[in-house]
């Protein structure tokens, strides 16, 4: 009796115990046993199936296309809602949602990070980095967060003050933290997601708009101790090099420019990728600091290393190559958008090269094993070139440069492509490209010096230092957002689909022959890949600018998109009545939950009522230009995106303008206190000129 009731004790714990190692789904002993797996040779095998989404890009590669076609150009029309998740968010979503069997983190604004169960829509856990709402102002571009890295049960996230934080994977606690800031007195920010290459966590920052130099640090994923760190400009000349490199890009800048003081920018605040095969990292250079040439570096020269893509050995940082594709950058063409590491045939001969679609306007390849240029043509209509040469080097129309001179660059500071992701889909051939143009008029400063907060200067009483004037003219060149197939061996657009606006969301394409893509109008849309017939799409009640993921749950296949209007155009323009959160929608075929309620955007009627002196009008005009315009926008010109705009705020606001201004009334959403920063009577005019404006663009009563 005694020995049969061992045994079945015995078989009852080993019951028990094979029960407890198959976890049940979104419990913690699962998220723990599935991230934990998750390391470069995982990403490797997983991109043979992409089963799971393990990475921002989806794969090493980004190429950002799933082998998954469950969901294909037959069916997607059957596409229903899953679930929804909100975020919890009013500004800019930019991350990709990242899944591993059904285990979903993304992040929000302000660095939040959210762990969710796919399987159900539900919360796991949110952590908040507490990053000081009122330093938004320290940041060009809305304070986004392009998405997390996930390696051996460890999230890490960019925080947007330049904190690189370690999470644990399962709870959401802090694992470990790093400051990666060389020097606070700087604006420095992190917007992009870092990257995992052999156990190193790589993250950038930006900050090139306020005087900066640009770099990249390497952290040890399990301590967080720093790996390797490179600088791309050089340095104070009087000072040591830090290495070779630097040495050799100091011949290509003028010290007489003094561009040290400024920082010279080159900051990496998006772009970074690996190649394990080579070992190579390869980064997304930034623009110049400041972004006028005749400033910083008066005699000419390329100024490396902006604007390129800079490849690094992966283990200890040391340069090997780059290829510049905007020399002396002049004109803020980063080269900070997503790359692609693909193998295509070129003149019938296998090349690892990189796709690469800057703000410059070309789409360029080049081969990933030595920078090699083999070819770039424009996608859009450029101004400031004609083309490229053999060599790699751009064939510049001589008036871009004019020092002195009104010129309506094309592509603006926006770009032609601008960080939204691209896709490549080796079925099709092709690149799904979302172009735009967003004109800007522009003149070199004479008289520039770093920091010098002079009235009118665009965003200079917040640290602001770019070198141009933005003129109030009217730009000539068209406005315009669009989806485009490149065909990249062609160098040839194969289709292209028009948007009613610019600034619209990043691309994924799968084996199903189909892409998908958010627009700045509020619908998440798909695509036949090899003709662009739109086949399906479903409204998200706010512009949408991130890209979608793709992944299978227990044998079924899931999309998910992360919505949140904003960005650096998207804070004062939308093209969008409706203003809802941030939200993440899950789409699977049959779907049927309900969507959340849309909400109206608000919008009173054009200010009126505030009293002024007209006097007071044109010295409103500097004080707005060098302190408001970047997140407010024109009053009554532009009509608001994720900040309002103030000629609709309503009359009390603007007549208790001191109150506000002077308090942290709004600090909560961003807006800093400007005690110390503007004077009452600066007030004063702003009030002036924030109603003389809307009384100017107020439609005229015919009837009179």
């Amino acid at each position: 009796m005694t020995r049969t009731l061992l045994l079945a004790g015995a078989a009852a714990l080993a019951f028990c115990s094979g029960a407890m190692a198959q976890d049940a789904k979104g419990s913690p002993g699962h998220i723990k046993a599935v991230t934990s797996a998750v390391d470069g040779n995982w990403i490797k095998s997983n991109a043979a199936t992409s089963k799971d989404w393990p990475a921002i890009g989806l794969d090493f590669g980004e190429t950002r296309f799933s082998k998954l076609d469950q969901i294909n150009a037959s069916n997607v029309k059957e596409l229903g809602l899953a679930w929804s998740y909100d975020l919890d968010s009013a500004r800019g979503v930019e991350a990709t949602p990242i899944v591993v069997d059904g285990i979903m983190y993304v992040s929000a604004p302000w660095s939040v990070v959210h762990a969710i169960d796919a399987r159900t829509g539900k919360k796991i856990w949110t952590y908040d980095p507490e990053v000081a709402r009122d330093k938004g102002y320290r940041g060009c571009c809305d304070v986004v967060n392009r998405g997390v890295a996930l390696h051996k049960g460890k999230v890490f996230v960019g925080a947007y003050d330049g904190r690189l934080i370690a999470l644990d994977a399962v709870t959401g606690k802090k694992v470990w933290e790093k400051d990666t800031i060389i020097d606070h007195k700087h604006s420095y920010t992190i917007t992009g997601a870092p990257r995992v290459a052999n156990g190193r966590v790589i993250i950038g920052n930006g900050g090139a708009e306020y005087g900066v130099r640009g770099y990249v640090t390497a952290y040890d994923a399990e301590t967080g101790n720093q790996a390797w760190r490179w600088f791309v400009v050089p340095g104070d000349p009087a000072k040591p090099f830090e290495d070779e490199s630097m040495a050799a890009a100091a011949k290509t800048w003028d010290p007489a420019g003094n561009y040290w003081v400024n920082g010279g920018g080159g900051t990496v605040w998006d772009s970074i990728t690996y190649d394990p095969d080579l070992n190579m990292v390869y980064l997304g250079t930034g623009n110049g600091s400041p972004w006028n040439r005749n400033l910083r570096s008066p005699a000419g020269g390329d100024n490396l290393y902006l604007a390129s893509i800079v490849a690094l050995n992966a283990d200890t940082g040391k340069y090997l190559w780059h290829y510049q594709e905007t020399p002396g950058d002049n004109w803020d063409y980063t080269s900070t958008q997503p790359m692609i590491l693909a193998d295509i045939a070129i003149d019938g001969q296998p090349r690892k090269v990189i796709l690469h679609a800057p703000k410059n306007g070309f789409f360029f390849v080049i081969d990933r094993t030595n920078g090699e240029f083999i070819s770039a043509k424009n996608f859009v209509d450029v101004n400031w070139a004609t083309g490229y040469d053999a060599n790699g080097r751009p064939i510049e129309v001589a008036e871009a440069r004019s020092p002195d001179k009104p010129f309506d660059t094309v592509p603006g500071p926006y770009g032609a492509h601008n960080w939204h992701p691209m896709s490549f889909n080796p079925g099709t051939g092709l690149v799904y490209l979302p172009a735009q143009n967003i004109p800007v008029n522009l003149t070199g400063q004479k008289n520039w010096k770093h920091d010098a907060k002079k009235p009118g200067e665009f965003m200079g009483n917040l640290g602001w230092n770019v070198g141009y004037d933005i003129n109030a003219t009217p730009p000539t060149a068209p406005m315009f957002g669009r989806l485009i197939a490149w065909d990249p061996v062609k160098q040839k657009e194969a289709w292209r689909q028009e948007h009613v606006s610019p600034w619209n969301g990043g691309t994924l394409t799968t084996a199903g022959n189909l892409v998908f893509q958010g627009t700045a109008d509020g619908r998440f849309v798909a695509y036949n890949a090899t003709t662009g017939e739109k086949l399906w799409e479903k409204p998200t009640g706010t512009g949408v600018v991130a890209a979608a993921s793709t992944y299978m749950i227990d044998g079924k296949q899931y999309v998910s998109v992360a919505v949140g209007w904003g960005g650096v155009y998207g804070v004062t323009a939308r093209a969008t009545e409706t203003n809802n959160p941030g939200t993440v929608y899950t789409f699977a075929v049959g779907g049927k939950a309900a969507p959340p309620a849309f909400t109206k955007y608000q919008m009173e009627n054009l200010l009126t009522g505030v009293k002024y002196d007209p006097a007071d009008v044109a010295p409103g005009t500097l004080a707005y230009v060098s302190n408001c315009a970047i997140c407010h926008g024109v009053p009554g010109v532009d009509r608001g995106g994720n900040v309002r705009n103030l000629a609709y705020v309503g009359a009390d606001p603007i007549r208790n303008l001191k109150t506000i201004v002077f308090s942290d009334a709004y600090a909560a959403r961003g807006m800093p206190n400007f005690t110390g920063k503007l004077s009452e009577d600066d007030v004063v005019k702003l009030t002036a000129f924030i109603q003389g404006v809307a009384d100017s663009v107020r439609p005229k009563d015919a009837s009179k």
